[in-house]
């Protein structure tokens, strides 16, 4: 009988002849087996390569997104803080010099990106940006590390690789907003609290990292907190009350108390205008500023959509079983939408870490489902195709109207670009008083342009929080003993320091979003009745307008 062949190559060579006794037989095996050797290896080869090719496509969304984010314009409120963090890092004082109502957690994030600015070629914008894609590589990565040792099926596992990243991007022209980061680290918090339900083991400096970072994150707004509440209490009702000991000995709640009693200790060393000077104002004159009421912000378009989203997620996970991360990602998310209502405005970015954890909650509902309802076999060959069209039918939801990508793509013919090019062309790297209380498109225009606002504010929310109401006397502007201290504050030192450091230009705006009395609010004839503003004044001349926006330019 012949010997069968095998893989491995003999130790000594054998020749195979037709005219030798058997010869035709071992030829005919030897080429059978080959043959069949052959066609199994090309399968499993086309078939790896086929699966390396549906990986490839299941990025493909999160990569469009991201070059999304890369492009400008960068986000308004972004570029904003940014601004002041540059400012700060000049050697002006943080809510003295320049008074604005957030934190100082989110200037302090940005300080990297504006040193960076300060010492390379890079502007402003490329420098946030470049931190911020470092900020979701650390965040992406410690999400895959926090996978390991997790029970995941082939469709769960090929959905994760794939909405994780586009889940860090898609939010598009919000991207660096506060609610964004707080949406992007709730991401490995969330991995890291469905691992403690499981009481699976998580490495020390890992659990470590991911609670700092996630903490940091829930910190930049008091509203954030609603998160780290939500999911806190689903890791203690999933491990339920007779292990309580075991929930009260987790490190984890410990130490982001620990850090956001560190943070909020140090604001009145540090930054001690801030309670005692910025904090008033806001409660008196910003929470209420252009917001609505409880219920009518749900009625919203961001909201509602939002809203319909939470109620689907919630749902399936009230009627259907599918695991400890679905029940992490719904507290997330369930936390972001509360974090979101209570700000009363219902814009884009307060609703983007809702659709960020929302999307990917989804996702990981289907490829469990599919993963029980395939054949393993079929489950593990089709989890990288089944990936990709989850990811692609993600990011098609993502695609709104007047968001991200037609914002970027029309930027340049848009209000925003139009006023960044007249900067370019006007203002370049000049000092320019902004008299006007909008955010966009003074920024990121101004970044753009390499221009620096001489406000002590960003805008002019505190004049048109306190000009809300028209002046008992009739009069159209109060006179300076009728005004309250907010407003003396703003009419005094805008005209201090216009006097004291002219700068090259005044920009003013025509849309001042201040109610109707007997005639337009106008910043200029408002300033000018103080007598610093008005001599300071008397040396510019108007350049142009473009856009509702005026330019006066000083005279040499």
């Amino acid at each position: 009988m012949n010997a069968p062949l095998s893989s491995s190559p003999p130790a000594e060579p054998v020749a195979v002849t037709l005219d030798a006794p058997g010869g035709a037989g071992r030829l005919g095996a030897a080429l059978g087996h080959g043959l069949a050797g052959g066609l199994g290896g090309g399968l499993l080869a086309g078939a790896e390569t086929s699966a390396r090719l549906w990986r490839l496509v299941a990025l493909l969304p999160a990569a469009l997104f991201l070059l999304t984010v890369l492009s400008p314009p960068l986000n308004h409120d972004v570029a904003a803080v940014l601004n002041f963090s540059m400012r700060w890092l000049g050697g002006q004082r943080l809510y003295s010099e320049l008074i604005d109502v957030n934190p100082p957690l989110i200037f302090l994030f940005n300080l990297p990106a504006a040193w960076l600015a300060s010492v390379t070629p890079l502007d402003g914008p490329r420098a946030l940006l470049l931190q911020l894609v470092l900020f979701c590589g650390l965040v992406w990565r410690l999400s895959a590390r926090l996978r390991e040792g997790m029970a995941e099926g082939p469709v769960e596992s090929a959905a994760l690789s794939a909405l994780i990243p586009l889940a860090l991007v898609m939010p598009g022209y919000d991207f660096g907003q506060r609610e964004v980061l707080m949406g992007t680290v709730a991401i490995p918090y969330a991995l890291l609290a469905s691992r403690r339900m499981q009481g699976l083991p998580t490495g020390g400096w890992l659990l470590f990292g991911v609670a700092v970072l996630a903490a940091l994150g829930f910190a930049l707004k008091p509203h954030f907190l609603a998160v780290p509440l939500l999911v806190e209490a689903a890791v203690v009702t999933r491990r339920g009350w007779r292990r309580i000991g075991v929930s009260l000995a987790d490190p984890v709640p410990w130490i982001m108390a620990g850090v956001w009693v560190l943070y909020l200790a140090s604001i009145p060393v540090f930054f001690p205008d801030f309670f005692g000077h910025v904090v008033p104002l806001v409660w008196d004159y910003y929470v209420d500023l252009g917001g609505m009421s409880a219920f009518g912000v749900l009625l919203t378009p961001n909201m509602g959509a939002a809203g319909v989203l939470l109620v689907l997620v919630s749902v399936l996970c009230l009627f259907g079983r599918f695991g400890p991360l679905v029940l992490a990602l719904w507290a997330a998310t369930a936390g972001a939408f509360v974090s979101a209502a209570v700000q009363h405005k219902g814009w884009t970015y307060h609703v983007a870490p809702i659709f960020m954890l929302a999307g990917l909650s989804m996702g990981l509902i289907v490829a469990r489902w599919l993963d029980g309802a395939l054949p393993p076999a079929r489950a593990r060959i089709s989890a990288p195709a089944l990936s990709a069209v989850m990811a692609g039918l993600l990011m098609l939801g993502m695609i709104r109207g007047g968001e991200a990508p037609f914002r970027e793509i029309g930027y340049e013919s848009d209000k925003g670009g139009r006023l960044t090019a007249w900067l370019q062309e006007h203002a370049w790297n000049e000092r320019l008083l902004i008299l006007t209380p909008d955010i966009w498109p003074i920024y990121p225009a101004l970044n753009y342009s390499n221009s620096q606002s001489t406000l002590r504010f960003m805008n002019l929310w505190l004049l048109q929080g306190v000009n809300q109401r028209c002046p008992e006397s009739g009069e159209r502007y109060r006179e300076p003993w009728e005004m309250s201290r907010a407003e003396f504050f703003v009419y005094r030192t805008v005209a201090e320091d216009f006097a004291s450091a002219p700068p090259s230009a005044v920009l003013v705006t025509r849309h001042v979003g201040i109610p109707w009395c007997g005639k337009e609010f106008d910043f200029i004839e408002y300033f000018s009745r103080h007598p610093l503003f008005a001599e300071a004044f008397r040396s510019y001349h108007q350049q142009g307008e473009i856009e509702g926006y005026k330019l006066y330019v000083r005279e040499d």
